[in-house]
């Protein structure tokens, strides 16, 4: 994020002698983008953040494609019957080069560490609480959150209610739309949610033990270290590179006299992907105005839309939870009779996280498994 935070104790320059009571020097950990081009945090520890005991085995994976027909899906995700752990408990549903789209239903608590070598992370938390516990500090996890973790942050999740999760993973950062920032990167005056909405780490007591697990997700899948001393011993950091959380029911929504386009619901963008949402909001106020939006054709991306709860105006027969995914080239929009329900309705009362992507999605077989094979007709007037 593009702006700056400071946690804990740090010396006055970096890259200095930062020595603790007793004369002992801390280690200093530089985490940035980019190479050393892009934003960064320095991180002060009391042990070296380099010394492992033991590289353990890797666990390989694969995302094998079970694309078949063309056409639109309807995923009944609560349909897969998830349990585990924030990690364990995932399973993939689509990817790309750019993105890999999980489910997951966290029902305990991490018994190691993670990190994500080779993407960065956002929850969309569902349902359900915990805490997102991390080497920069503690986030609180409700619903509605979005928690975002850029690469090379290392993380655990503490369930309090068991969490129902989008995970969306993405090969390049995930930020604040560009044209919501000014040239300093600052959220403009015109912008749906602005920096105050922004949740940032507390740090909290530095835990000076060990050994520890460490599992690092990586392209081919995840590797294993025992750690000599926990990464969680920091006692303080400052930059702009660190875990953050938004609610979507921060978002305030923009509106206008006639219907307005998907874009003007954009929360995030990553390379290759924005992400939007979908909350309550006033209706359009032309006389004229049709609430339901128009068909379209994404003729240069994928759409995957995920329900979260409420009333969803232009669709009938999706359950909370349910994604549905409208691939480039073919029309979508509401369903026969629901344009005509929508006339002089003056809110709406729905939530739902949009992705769209600019390369096609993949599929894998168990989104085929929980797949609604008449959903493709469900636009037949009967």
């Amino acid at each position: 994020m593009p702006f700056y935070q400071k946690n804990g104790e740090t010396p006055d320059k970096r890259h200095i002698q930062f020595r603790n009571k007793d004369g002992d020097l801390y280690w200093e950990e530089l985490i940035s983008r980019e190479g050393f081009s892009d934003i960064y945090s320095n991180v002060y520890h009391l042990n070296p953040p380099t010394a492992i005991k033991t590289v353990g085995d890797i666990i390989l994976s694969s995302l094998d494609s079970n694309n078949k027909e063309h056409q639109h899906h309807h995923l009944k995700t609560r349909d897969l019957n998830l349990k585990g752990d924030a990690i364990d408990s995932r399973e993939t549903l689509f990817f790309n080069s750019d993105v890999i789209l999980s489910k997951a239903m966290i029902s305990k608590n991490m018994d190691y560490y993670y990190r994500n070598g080779h993407h960065d992370e956002c929850l969309f938390i569902h349902q359900g609480s915990g805490k997102l516990l991390t080497n920069f500090g503690t986030l609180d996890l409700n619903p509605g959150d979005y928690a975002i973790i850029p690469r090379g942050v290392i993380w655990q999740i503490d369930v309090k209610d068991t969490i129902e999760i989008l995970v969306i993973e993405t090969a390049g950062p995930i930020k604040t739309p560009k044209r919501y920032r000014n040239n300093a990167g600052q959220l403009l005056e015109f912008a749906p949610f602005s920096e105050r909405d922004i949740k940032v780490p507390k740090l909290t007591p530095t835990i000076n033990g060990g050994p520890v697990n460490v599992k690092v997700k990586l392209r081919q899948g995840i590797q294993s270290y025992e750690y000599k001393y926990n990464p969680f011993d920091v006692v303080g950091w400052d930059g702009y590179l660190f875990p953050w959380v938004f609610n979507i029911h921060d978002f305030m929504p923009i509106t206008g006299k006639v219907h307005q386009p998907p874009p003007v619901h954009q929360v995030l963008q990553a390379p290759g992907l924005v992400i939007c949402n979908f909350v309550p909001r006033l209706f359009d106020y032309h006389p004229k105005a049709i609430p339901a939006p128009y068909a379209h054709s994404n003729v240069d991306s994928d759409e995957i839309l995920y329900y979260v709860s409420g009333d969803f105006m232009s669709r009938k027969g999706v359950e909370h939870g349910s994604i549905t995914f409208h691939p480039a080239g073919l029309p979508h929009g509401p369903q026969p009779g629901k344009i005509e329900a929508s006339l002089n309705a003056k809110e709406a009362d729905e939530l739902a996280v949009m992705i769209d992507t600019f390369k096609p999605l993949e599929m894998t077989s168990s989104a085929d498994n929980i797949d609604d094979k008449n959903y493709s007709l469900s636009w037949i007037d009967e």
